[in-house]
Protein backbone atom coordinates (compact mmCIF):
# COMPACT_ATOMS: atom_id res chain seq x y z
CA UNK A 1 0.00 0.00 0.00
CA UNK A 2 1.65 3.71 -1.15
CA UNK A 3 1.70 6.23 1.56
CA UNK A 4 -0.90 7.71 0.04
CA UNK A 5 -3.50 4.96 0.19
CA UNK A 6 -2.44 4.75 3.90
CA UNK A 7 -2.81 8.68 4.65
CA UNK A 8 -6.38 8.07 2.53
CA UNK A 9 -7.28 5.28 4.52
CA UNK A 10 -6.39 7.15 7.59
CA UNK A 11 -8.52 10.27 7.10
CA UNK A 12 -11.69 7.68 6.37
CA UNK A 13 -11.15 5.75 9.41
CA UNK A 14 -10.55 9.34 11.77
CA UNK A 15 -13.81 10.83 9.68
CA UNK A 16 -15.92 7.68 10.10
CA UNK A 17 -14.77 8.33 14.10
CA UNK A 18 -15.72 11.78 14.08
CA UNK A 19 -19.36 11.34 12.25
CA UNK A 20 -20.03 8.43 14.77
CA UNK A 21 -18.93 10.44 17.82
CA UNK A 22 -21.28 13.65 16.16
CA UNK A 23 -24.07 10.95 15.90
CA UNK A 24 -24.16 10.65 19.08
CA UNK A 25 -26.46 13.12 21.05
CA UNK A 26 -26.91 14.43 25.06
CA UNK A 27 -29.88 15.96 26.66
CA UNK A 28 -29.32 19.12 28.58
CA UNK A 29 -31.60 18.90 31.33
CA UNK A 30 -31.53 20.47 35.02
CA UNK A 31 -30.72 24.19 36.47
CA UNK A 32 -32.70 26.57 33.91
CA UNK A 33 -33.10 30.24 35.84
CA UNK A 34 -30.42 32.31 33.13
CA UNK A 35 -27.85 29.29 34.61
CA UNK A 36 -24.83 29.71 32.47
CA UNK A 37 -23.65 25.99 32.91
CA UNK A 38 -25.35 24.57 29.13
CA UNK A 39 -23.35 27.20 27.54
CA UNK A 40 -20.05 26.68 29.38
CA UNK A 41 -20.65 22.58 28.54
CA UNK A 42 -21.69 23.16 24.92
CA UNK A 43 -18.51 24.99 23.65
CA UNK A 44 -16.62 21.60 25.11
CA UNK A 45 -19.06 18.97 23.62
CA UNK A 46 -17.69 16.66 20.21
CA UNK A 47 -21.31 15.57 19.94
CA UNK A 48 -24.63 16.58 19.49
CA UNK A 49 -26.70 18.43 22.18
CA UNK A 50 -30.25 19.46 22.91
CA UNK A 51 -31.08 22.42 24.88
CA UNK A 52 -34.80 22.29 26.02
CA UNK A 53 -34.23 26.09 27.07
CA UNK A 54 -37.12 28.36 25.32
CA UNK A 55 -38.60 31.39 26.51
CA UNK A 56 -40.91 30.90 29.38
CA UNK A 57 -43.73 32.77 27.24
CA UNK A 58 -42.95 30.55 24.15
CA UNK A 59 -43.20 27.19 26.57
CA UNK A 60 -45.94 24.93 24.56
CA UNK A 61 -47.16 21.60 25.06
CA UNK A 62 -45.55 21.29 21.40
CA UNK A 63 -42.36 21.99 23.36
CA UNK A 64 -43.39 19.55 25.80
CA UNK A 65 -43.51 16.61 23.92
CA UNK A 66 -40.64 17.81 22.03
CA UNK A 67 -38.55 17.82 25.14
CA UNK A 68 -39.55 14.16 25.68
CA UNK A 69 -38.99 12.43 22.58
CA UNK A 70 -35.92 14.43 22.47
CA UNK A 71 -35.32 12.82 26.00
CA UNK A 72 -36.25 9.51 25.21
CA UNK A 73 -34.11 9.48 22.00
CA UNK A 74 -30.81 10.39 22.95
CA UNK A 75 -27.79 8.73 23.98
CA UNK A 76 -27.27 10.83 27.11
CA UNK A 77 -29.59 12.11 29.74
CA UNK A 78 -27.89 15.13 31.63
CA UNK A 79 -29.30 16.90 34.46
CA UNK A 80 -27.39 19.44 36.12
CA UNK A 81 -28.37 21.05 39.61
CA UNK A 82 -27.04 24.68 40.69
CA UNK A 83 -27.80 26.95 43.06
CA UNK A 84 -30.09 28.71 40.60
CA UNK A 85 -32.22 25.97 40.98
CA UNK A 86 -35.33 26.75 42.26
CA UNK A 87 -37.89 23.92 41.13
CA UNK A 88 -37.31 20.44 41.93
CA UNK A 89 -38.67 18.86 38.82
CA UNK A 90 -34.73 17.88 37.70
CA UNK A 91 -34.37 16.00 40.81
CA UNK A 92 -37.46 13.52 40.01
CA UNK A 93 -36.59 13.35 36.40
CA UNK A 94 -32.89 12.24 37.17
CA UNK A 95 -34.25 9.52 40.04
CA UNK A 96 -36.83 8.56 37.48
CA UNK A 97 -33.89 8.05 34.62
CA UNK A 98 -31.45 6.27 36.95
CA UNK A 99 -33.73 3.61 37.44
CA UNK A 100 -35.27 3.40 34.05
CA UNK A 101 -32.38 4.18 31.57
CA UNK A 102 -29.31 3.83 34.38
CA UNK A 103 -27.20 3.34 31.58
CA UNK A 104 -27.47 6.71 29.64
CA UNK A 105 -28.20 9.35 32.92
CA UNK A 106 -25.56 11.23 33.85
CA UNK A 107 -26.03 13.85 36.86
CA UNK A 108 -23.78 16.67 38.32
CA UNK A 109 -24.27 18.94 41.27
CA UNK A 110 -22.39 22.03 40.63
CA UNK A 111 -21.82 23.80 43.92
CA UNK A 112 -21.68 27.20 42.76
CA UNK A 113 -23.40 29.23 40.37
CA UNK A 114 -21.90 33.18 39.59
CA UNK A 115 -22.48 34.49 43.36
CA UNK A 116 -24.88 31.47 44.13
CA UNK A 117 -23.70 28.41 46.59
CA UNK A 118 -25.92 25.57 47.93
CA UNK A 119 -25.82 25.73 51.66
CA UNK A 120 -24.67 23.30 53.77
CA UNK A 121 -27.88 21.32 54.24
CA UNK A 122 -28.28 21.72 50.44
CA UNK A 123 -25.37 20.26 49.61
CA UNK A 124 -25.67 17.49 52.14
CA UNK A 125 -29.20 16.66 50.66
CA UNK A 126 -27.91 16.67 47.00
CA UNK A 127 -24.76 14.35 48.43
CA UNK A 128 -27.80 11.95 49.10
CA UNK A 129 -29.53 12.00 45.58
CA UNK A 130 -26.54 11.74 44.25
CA UNK A 131 -25.38 8.31 46.07
CA UNK A 132 -29.19 7.21 45.38
CA UNK A 133 -28.69 7.87 41.16
CA UNK A 134 -25.04 6.65 41.44
CA UNK A 135 -26.49 3.10 43.14
CA UNK A 136 -29.04 3.01 40.51
CA UNK A 137 -26.16 2.83 37.76
CA UNK A 138 -25.85 6.29 36.51
CA UNK A 139 -23.18 8.50 36.06
CA UNK A 140 -22.30 11.44 38.69
CA UNK A 141 -19.88 14.13 38.16
CA UNK A 142 -19.02 17.25 39.68
CA UNK A 143 -17.62 19.60 37.06
CA UNK A 144 -18.31 20.10 33.64
CA UNK A 145 -15.06 19.30 32.12
CA UNK A 146 -15.72 15.81 33.37
CA UNK A 147 -19.01 15.15 32.01
CA UNK A 148 -17.83 16.41 28.24
CA UNK A 149 -14.58 13.89 28.51
CA UNK A 150 -17.06 11.20 29.47
CA UNK A 151 -19.75 11.61 26.88
CA UNK A 152 -16.93 12.97 23.81
CA UNK A 153 -15.05 9.25 24.59
CA UNK A 154 -18.15 7.22 24.86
Amino acid sequence: MSIISKIALYNIMENKKINTQKSKKIFLGGTCNNSTWRDDLILLLRINYFNPIVATSDWTDAHQKKEIRERESSDFCLYVITPKMTGVYSIAEVVDDSNKRPEKTIFAVLEKDGKQKFDESQIKSLQSVSKLVQNNGAKVFNNLKDIADYVNNS
